[in-house]
């Protein structure tokens, strides 16, 4: 087994320094990481929305506001 892997990694650096391309490439990668950053931040835009509107968020909310207005300068 270890003879494989050496040998894996051999093949990996002589094609990587004669220029050929890696067997891997990184195509499309920044595309699914933005994907995935818009997700997480709709999530949490839905989290954040679902807590500002219910019942007892709403009414503190409210009342601040309330108490902003009815403030003698």
């Amino acid at each position: 087994m270890c003879k494989t892997v050496w040998a894996r990694v051999r093949a990996l650096v002589c094609r990587t320094m004669s220029g050929a391309r890696p067997m891997r490439g990184d195509r499309g990668m920044v595309t699914s990481e933005y994907a995935m950053g818009i997700v997480a931040a709709v999530a949490f835009a839905v989290v954040l929305y679902k807590v500002v509107t219910s019942g007892a968020v709403s009414a503190e909310l409210q009342a601040i506001v309330k108490r902003a207005l009815d403030a003698k300068a």
